[in-house]
């Protein structure tokens, strides 16, 4: 079985580090602030949440809440409390989507349902979600908490709507890009847009550059997941390749290798994923027909259009440090393709 694209196997926090820097000190408040929220007298509750919170992610989302928060000048404390609630919500999405997904593995560990089972991940996932709006609350910004509770409102429609296209092999391009949009690019939006808002002279122009920085990037990084995961290594995906394949889920890859193949072509397609009938073998025909539709490199492109279309965004603001880690940080979701 091919690898149809190019994968750079070393991509870590390479390409981030500038960002990572600059926001350092203020990351450190953000990670004393979790550990201080995911306690309670439940045993089950901190272990869970800390199963997965500490298992290795790069805390992209909370970084880009600091980062358009200095943008923008802000001072206090309310942007660790938003960057901390951030990344709340993004850990109980990962904890909700795992147990629909039937997932066993997380960033290269055993998932939580596959330790604790399904009940224990959704209720700690609710759980999470409490806590990061009980710190929306503390805030006190009402924009905040809208953009934020709508973000979590937008993200559980991306779920479900996922799940409604789940093999079916009609799903369009559109269609698609509706789903990650709302899945995945909102909370990368959310999260940007909601630094400035606590300036105390917010720029409404500035604010949605911050917003559709952060959709455009959303969605670049999902298109780079989903090619990843016919094109990357487990070790690299944390998960095992071809599960979005097992899963019967469409992802762009699939969209643009069914709608270019032949009758016969798509006939298996349907087998394989509406059907279930996805065995190693099916899965080597998959990738045969990716590569021969050039699907995999056509869905890199897409993302670099998206990448390109974010990092237009930041030209509003003046150039500084900042400025360039976040461009930075769109070449690094795109370099994980090569």
């Amino acid at each position: 079985m091919g690898v149809v694209v190019s994968f750079n196997e070393k991509v870590g926090t390479e390409g981030i580090e500038r960002l990572v820097a600059l926001v350092r000190d203020d990351m450190t408040r953000v990670n004393e602030m979790i550990l201080s929220r995911t306690g309670s007298e439940v045993t089950m509750i901190p272990e869970v949440a800390q199963h997965l919170i500490s298992s290795g992610g790069k805390r992209l989302r909370p970084m880009l809440t600091l980062a358009t928060a200095q943008l923008s000048n802000v001072q206090g404390a309310g942007h660790i409390r938003l960057a901390a609630a951030v990344e709340f919500m993004h850990t109980a999405t990962l904890l909700h989507d795992d147990v629909v997904d039937e997932s066993d593995l997380r960033r290269g560990k055993p998932s939580a349902r596959k330790v604790w089972g399904n009940e224990a991940s959704v209720l700690v996932g609710d759980f999470l979600l409490g806590q990061a709006f009980r710190m929306m609350v503390e805030v006190g910004s009402l924009p905040c908490l809208d953009v934020l509770s709508t973000a979590a409102a937008v993200i559980a429609e991306g779920e479900v709507m996922q799940l409604a296209a789940a093999k079916n092999t009609s799903t369009t391009e559109d269609d698609y890009l509706a789903v990650i949009r709302s899945k995945t690019a909102a909370l990368f939006a959310a999260a940007a847009e909601v630094g400035p808002l606590l300036a105390p002279d917010c720029d409404e122009a500035k604010r949605r550059a911050c917003r559709s920085y952060g959709m455009n990037l959303g969605v670049a990084f999902q298109l780079i997941d989903d090619a990843l995961d016919y094109g990357g290594s487990g070790a690299k995906l944390g998960k095992n390749v071809g599960d979005d394949f097992r899963e019967g889920k469409i992802t762009l890859p699939v969209v643009l290798a069914f709608r270019r193949g032949s009758g016969e072509e798509r006939a298996f397609w349907k087998r394989a994923l509406e059907q279930g009938q996805n065995d190693d073998a099916a899965l080597s025909r998959a990738m045969d027909l990716l590569k021969k539709h050039r699907a995999l490199e056509d869905t890199v492109e897409r993302a670099r259009h998206y990448g390109e279309v974010a990092k237009d965004a930041l030209a509003l603001f003046p150039a500084s440090p900042m400025r360039e880690a976040l461009s930075e940080v769109v070449d690094f979701c795109l370099a994980r393709a090569y």
